[in-house]
């Protein structure tokens, strides 16, 4: 009997473990990724010593903490927009939709971007441009903000896995890439310890 219950009694913590590990390794999946793509001459933005350089990119330690499920709302009618980028030209976005969530007991919203360029592709069609910046920007993080990439959900909430996150291309290689700039509503006021961190050693 004492068996039967401690086995009712682990299973839960079971099943938990192992929707942690599954969680794990989307983000390991994503790391190993990004490496490779920096680390692939036909797809980098690095150039020069700084590919030649490059190894793998810092990162968070995995918190799951900044794994959040959001309440969606889509923006109804939205109009096409110019966003502006780091070169000081324009890229044409409209507004998706809205991701409200709560983070340490506070909540906060940051707006989700369709690009009127990609949807033109269909491997793109469901994709969801996420721009934000936090309070790590310019310390442990690229000063310009970080970018993550989203799926249209089916439902009115949404994943925002911020360990997924990633700096632009600028960051890394300001001549030759051409980066949205974060809108000012997508400014959180906290630190997001989670994702890709920077160096910043790429334009000196």
């Amino acid at each position: 009997m004492k068996n039967y219950l401690l086995i009712l009694f682990l299973l839960p913590m079971l099943a938990f473990s192992q929707k942690i590990s599954r969680e794990e390794s989307e983000i390991k999946k994503f790391r190993q990724e990004l490496n490779a793509e920096y680390l692939n001459p036909k797809e980098t933005p690095l150039r020069g010593d700084n590919f030649k350089n490059f190894q793998e990119h810092p990162f968070f330690p995995i918190d799951l903490k900044y794994r959040i499920t959001a309440k969606f709302t889509r923006t109804e009618n939205a109009e096409p927009f110019d966003l502006p980028t780091s070169s000081g030209k324009t890229k044409s976005y409209r507004e998706y939709g809205k991701a409200t969530f709560e983070l340490d007991g506070q909540s906060y919203t940051l707006t989700l971007y369709q690009s009127l360029d990609l949807i033109k592709q269909k491997k793109y069609r469901d994709y969801l441009f996420l721009p934000f910046r936090d309070v790590t920007n310019g310390k442990e993080t690229y000063g310009g903000g970080k970018y993550m990439d989203l799926k249209i959900p089916k439902g009115n909430t949404i994943i925002l896995d911020f360990n997924k996150s990633y700096q632009p291309y600028c960051a890394y290689n300001a001549y030759d890439y051409n980066c949205p700039v974060v809108p000012e509503e997508n400014r959180l006021p906290v630190e997001i310890r989670a994702g890709v961190m920077y160096e910043d050693i790429y334009h000196h």
